[in-house]
């Protein structure tokens, strides 16, 4: 099992990347992922890779559909170069509210217009590696122009693997199909993953003629930590309201019907609705959070993550960003667990 870590522009300003990028790659942690949030998601991930030599570096995720493949395709394509292949370009769709309001972009079929992204970057990237005409038509996408003047050079590590975020069953299916990994909701239980995400992933591989092992399950973990009682509380109820958060959206439904509690999102979505955002936290129960976090005190919580997603994921982040000299005894214990 992989450890990665959030790369979080929120947390760390940009002038910070390289010194944050290089600590992470010491500690031994294996990637690290930017977001998509008030931040481009792609600008961190130049810096980190001017700056390190071996840790991966990956989006969790940039949105694919208010870019067009083709930009989209030029921009994996130098980071590719840069770090010296340890891309990992990972894709989501978002939800319509923000691709129609926030990104005046059409919302149709997502899974169906993620599939053409996935299948259009790959058309794009050999044409470039290979040479050739560019001939690559869909419903949502075509691409037929390609001239010397716009193409880059071929480049060492041209196969950039794409991961897709994915919750329910369409799009966890592709992910199977055409994917080299998924991204796992961190609204996420190890019983989902087993009897939802997992047997519609397999689905998409056995349709493709692949195997469990093609395809990498990643995600992040809530941890709920501290050394002390007051530090394990506030920690708890900084996870209730990330869970409230994210269980109050239709989308997430699907996980918490796995437990019976799909219920709680249109109660949720209401008190969203009507601005009551800490109280939401308190619809979330101890066995909620038990099931969606890791809990432990901070040399504990490496064993425990180990114990609870060896098996299950194949890599495994903290929700809470890297930045060094923060949680450091979680941190370490984690890598240790993780490598033994």
């Amino acid at each position: 099992m992989k450890i990665d870590a959030r790369l979080s522009a929120e947390s760390i300003p940009l002038r910070d990347v390289p010194r944050t990028a290089r600590a992470a790659e010491a500690l031994g942690l294996d990637a690290l992922w930017s977001s998509e949030t008030a931040h481009d998601p792609y600008l961190s991930l130049a810096l980190a890779a001017e700056h390190t030599r071996t840790i991966q570096l990956g989006t969790a995720i940039a949105l694919a559909f208010p870019r067009s493949p083709m930009a989209t395709a030029y921009t994996a394509w130098d980071l590719q170069a840069l770090s010296g292949g340890r891309l990992l370009l990972g894709l989501g769709s978002q939800v319509r509210g923000h691709i129609e309001r926030r990104f005046s972009v059409k919302w149709e079929a997502p899974a169906a217009r993620m599939g053409e992204v996935v299948r259009s970057l790959r058309a794009i990237w050999e044409c470039w590696q290979k040479g050739g005409p560019l001939d690559f038509k869909g419903q949502f996408y075509s691409f037929s122009l390609m001239t010397p003047f716009f193409a880059p050079k071929p480049i060492e590590h041209p196969h950039i693997p794409i991961f897709i975020s994915a919750v329910n069953p369409l799009m966890l299916r592709l992910a199977g199909e055409r994917c080299d990994g998924v991204h796992v909701h961190p609204l996420h239980t190890v019983r989902y993953v087993r009897e939802v995400a997992l047997p519609a992933i397999m689905e998409g591989a056995r349709k493709a003629g692949r195997r469990r092992q093609d395809i990498e399950l990643a995600s992040m973990a809530f941890v709920v930590t501290g050394r002390n009682r007051e530090e394990m509380e506030r920690s708890r109820q900084a996870v209730r309201k990330q869970i409230a958060f994210y269980a109050s959206t239709r989308v997430y439904k699907i996980v918490l019907a796995v437990h019976g509690w799909e219920a709680l999102t249109p109660r949720l979505g209401q008190m969203a609705a009507e601005g009551q955002w800490d109280a939401m936290a308190n619809e979330v129960t101890d066995a909620m959070v038990e099931e969606f976090a890791v809990t432990g005190a901070p040399e504990e919580i490496g064993p425990r993550l180990k114990a609870k997603y060896e098996g299950v994921l194949d890599r495994v982040a903290l929700y809470f960003p890297y930045i060094p000299g923060q949680q450091e005894e979680v941190w370490r214990s984690v890598v240790r667990a993780a490598k033994g």
